[in-house]
C-alpha cells in the first residue's frame, strides 16, 4: 500500500503503483518501481509500514481495523488493542436488560469458544464412531462378534472426546483455551516431538 502526503497528513492511499498528478506534475506509473524511496518520499509518496505488534490470533481475537499514522517520515499502518473472543456462553438481553427471547420463546444465547470448540470434537467424535457403526447393527441383527480392535477404538474415541471437552471447559481465559491447541515441542532441538497439550484422537484400526 501507498500514502500520498501533503503538509505532514495523509491524504490519500492506494494498493497499486499507479500515474497520477502531484501538484503540477504528471507521473507516471513505473516511477513505483524505477524511482528509489528517498525520491519518492521527496514527492510525497511513502510505501506503508505494516505494524502488527498487537495483531493476535483471529481464530481467538477480534483484531481492530488497522489506522494509519504518518511520523518520522514513515506511514505506519497498525492496529489497535484486540479484545479476546466471548469464552463463556452468554444470554442476550434487550435494551431493557430483559432475557432476549427467539420467535419460539426460547432465551436466545450467544455461543462462547468453549462451546463451539466442544461441539467440533463432538461432531468429529460422530464422525469416527459411525464409520463402524456398521459392526454394531451387524451384531445387533446377526449375532456377529464386534472385534475387539473396533470396540476399543470406540470406546477410546468416546474417551479422548470426554477429556479433551473437560481439559476445554477448565480454561480460565482464552489465552488458556488457546494454549490447548498450540503445538510445542517436548521433545529436543535435535530431536523435537511437536504435542499439543488436548493430544490425538486415537488411531483408526484400519488406517494405512
Amino acid at each position: 500500500m501507498y500514502a500520498l502526503i501533503e503538509d505532514n497528513a495523509i491524504i490519500k492511499t492506494y494498493n497499486n503503483p499507479r500515474g497520477m498528478t502531484i501538484g503540477d506534475i504528471q507521473y507516471p506509473q513505473n516511477i513505483h518501481s524505477l524511482w528509489s524511496e528517498s525520491d519518492l518520499n521527496a514527492i510525497g509518496i511513502y510505501t506503508v509500514v505494516y505494524d502488527n505488534t498487537n495483531k493476535r490470533n483471529e481464530n481467538w481475537y477480534t483484531n481492530t481495523n488497522q489506522t494509519l499514522a504518518f511520523a518520522g517520515g514513515v506511514v505506519t499502518a497498525s492496529y489497535g488493542t484486540a479484545t479476546a473472543k466471548l469464552l463463556e456462553d452468554r444470554n442476550e438481553v434487550d435494551e431493557d436488560d430483559n432475557p432476549l427471547l427467539d420467535d419460539n420463546g426460547n432465551q436466545v444465547v450467544t455461543k462462547g469458544l468453549k462451546t463451539i470448540k466442544k461441539e467440533i470434537f463432538d461432531r468429529q467424535a460422530a464422525g469416527m464412531l459411525s464409520k463402524y457403526d456398521w459392526y454394531i447393527i451387524r451384531n445387533t441383527e446377526a449375532g456377529t462378534a464386534i472385534p475387539s480392535a473396533i470396540t476399543d477404538y470406540r470406546t477410546a474415541v468416546r474417551a479422548k472426546c470426554n477429556s479433551m471437552q473437560t481439559q476445554v471447559d477448565g480454561a480460565s481465559d482464552v489465552d488458556a483455551l488457546a494454549a490447548l491447541f498450540a503445538y510445542v515441542n517436548t521433545g529436543t532441538e535435535e530431536n523435537p516431538v511437536m504435542e499439543k497439550p488436548l493430544g490425538e484422537w486415537p488411531t483408526d484400526p484400519n488406517a494405512e
